[in-house]
Order: structure tokens, then C-alpha cells, then sequence
């Protein structure tokens, strides 16, 4: 079974990105991966992991029912799925992701000091963070 989680991990913003501070994803009539992937993980901080968010967000988009996910969620990580570094979030929206020791992920907003704290290496709990990127949008 493949996983997309991170574990004491920031993920910050592209080095390509145009963003200059965090903006919330524009609401639509059929929420884009964007917009569902900024709610589950806004309205719920620590709470998902990455393998949660991810999942929720295509079973979302698909119309999955709640009965079926069991059995979905193993289909779909039975091969390998794009992580949160290839998220709009941290593409175009200005939003650095924290993984914390147990893997559940919370949003940070470029331009804040808690986003300064964790691009330097460490996390809240002053423990040491892995610092990656989201990937860029332009080779």
C-alpha cells in the first residue's frame, strides 16, 4: 500500500510561485481540488493526514459513498498518488503545509511568523522539522 504522508515535515510554497502572501481558493459551483483540499485541512488543523485529505478530496469529487470508502480508499492506494507537494495550495495560494510527528497536516500562511518558525527547521514544539518544497508549476 502507497502513501503520501510526511511525518515532521514542511512543505513550503514553490520557488516558482507568484504568490506574495496566503489567499483562500476562490469558491466555485463545483469545488475545485483546491478549494476542498484548503477546507478539510482549514477547518480541521492536525486533525488529517496528508493520505486522509488526499483520499477525501478525489472520493469527494467522485461521488464515493461513505459505505463504500473502506474498500475505495485501499483501491486507490494500491499505486502511488501525488502527495501535498503537488497541491495548488503550495503552487499558486501561498499555503505552507506541517506534517507533525504523527503525520496530521495543518495549513501555515506564507508571511507568518509560524510559517518563518517552520521554513527555518523547527516546529512549534521547538522539535526539528524536514524542510521540503511544493513542487514547481513551470520546469
Amino acid at each position: 500500500m502507497h502513501s503520501t504522508n510526511y511525518v515532521n515535515t514542511f512543505i513550503e510554497v514553490a520557488e516558482d510561485t507568484a504568490a506574495a502572501a496566503a489567499t483562500v481558493p476562490p469558491e466555485r459551483a463545483t469545488p475545485s481540488v483546491a478549494e476542498l483540499t484548503f477546507r478539510m485541512i482549514a477547518d480541521a488543523p492536525y486533525r488529517h493526514t496528508s493520505d486522509d485529505v488526499v483520499f477525501g478530496v478525489w472520493a469527494r469529487r467522485r461521488g464515493v459513498p461513505e459505505a463504500d470508502r473502506t474498500a475505495a480508499r485501499e483501491t486507490f492506494f494500491a499505486k502511488g498518488q501525488p502527495c501535498l507537494r503537488s497541491s495548488d495550495l503550495g503552487k499558486r495560494y501561498g499555503w505552507g503545509i506541517h506534517a507533525d510527528a504523527e503525520g496530521r497536516v495543518a495549513l501555515v500562511a506564507l508571511g507568518s511568523p509560524e510559517y518563518a518558525t517552520l521554513a527555518a527547521g523547527r516546529a512549534p514544539d521547538g522539535t526539528t522539522v524536514t524542510v521540503t518544497r511544493a513542487m514547481r508549476s513551470r520546469r
